[in-house]
């Protein structure tokens, strides 16, 4: 009997509209209605996070980051798992030097070095999960998204790295090149044993404390709420979803999730754009 649901949102359960679909949300609303603990799981932050699931009407405890923070329903944090400041101060200098664009996520949210670059990333993503979407409209829908959303920008990652009031999470670095450009950079980062890099789409790459992961983070939420890993289900389409799938009783994986993630996954449920969540939780709900 399945007590807790942990999902993923890009890719997963929000849509290529970058919103989570009405059967989704009632799927949710009705597991939580039958006593199951529903919980998102994602390398977004708390902020980024927060508007897309009160916009379907959804309350629920919360797996950000990869794992780096994990709040409960009503937001306080119940633990977290930061990177510091010597190790993020490299991370930093290795980015710097590859000339890409990238985000720190922080303990007083995301901050970006670019307008710009942060909307055109976002509508180059939106592009690609939604082929047929303009380029213009998707640079109207990345931005309109990003007044929903608390962003700090700052001229210097460093002075952000170097404030004893902040904790760095993540580093989230993107190129439209995919692996081709973001490969190296990932083989340079091996040589931190305290990191781990994992990717929530071909065209980023996300850095984590190796204490940060989806999986460890959804195993000590099992065990606070005393439910037994049996009775936990995943769901997911991507790199950074692997932890928790291996670690959950019932694992789904997206129609459009990666060869990996379908091998590593028991079960397959729809795509991301077909409410492949929804279908998963009314699937086990039936099984109940």
């Amino acid at each position: 009997m399945i007590q807790i649901i942990a999902s993923d949102m890009d890719g997963t359960l929000l849509n290529d509209r970058m919103v989570i679909s009405k059967r989704n949300a009632d799927a949710i609303k009705a597991a939580q209605k039958a006593g199951v603990h529903f919980v998102v799981s994602s390398g977004r932050g708390y902020t980024e996070i927060k508007p897309l699931i009160e916009e379907a009407g959804i309350t629920c405890p919360m797996i950000t980051l990869n794992g780096a923070q994990v709040f409960d329903e009503k937001g306080n944090l119940l633990s977290s798992a930061a990177i510091n400041d010597t190790l993020a101060s490299n991370v930093l200098y290795l980015l710097k030097k590859k000339g890409l664009y990238f985000e720190i996520v922080t303990s007083a949210g995301i901050y970006s070095d670019s307008k710009t670059n942060r909307i055109e990333n976002f509508a180059e993503l939106l592009t690609k999960v939604s082929p047929e979407t303009p380029y213009k409209l998707a640079v109207s829908m990345a931005a309109a998204r990003f007044e929903l959303m608390n962003i700090n920008y700052t001229d210097d990652y460093l002075k952000i790295i170097e404030d004893p009031s902040l904790k760095v999470y993540k580093f989230v670095t993107f190129s439209n090149e995919g692996p081709k450009k973001l490969d190296p950079i990932r083989e340079e980062l091996k040589q931190f044993a305290s990191l781990v890099v994992t990717s929530s789409s071909s065209s980023n790459i996300e850095i984590n404390h190796v204490n940060a992961q989806k999986g460890a983070a959804l195993q000590a939420f099992a065990d606070l709420m005393n439910v037994p890993m049996d009775n936990v289900m995943a769901i997911g389409d991507n790199n950074n979803d692997m932890s928790m799938l291996k670690v959950a009783g019932v694992s789904y994986a997206m129609g459009n999730a990666i060869t990996e993630v379908k091998q590593t996954a028991k079960r397959l449920t729809k795509n991301n754009t077909e409410d492949g969540v929804g279908i998963a939780i009314e699937e086990v709900l039936k099984e109940k």
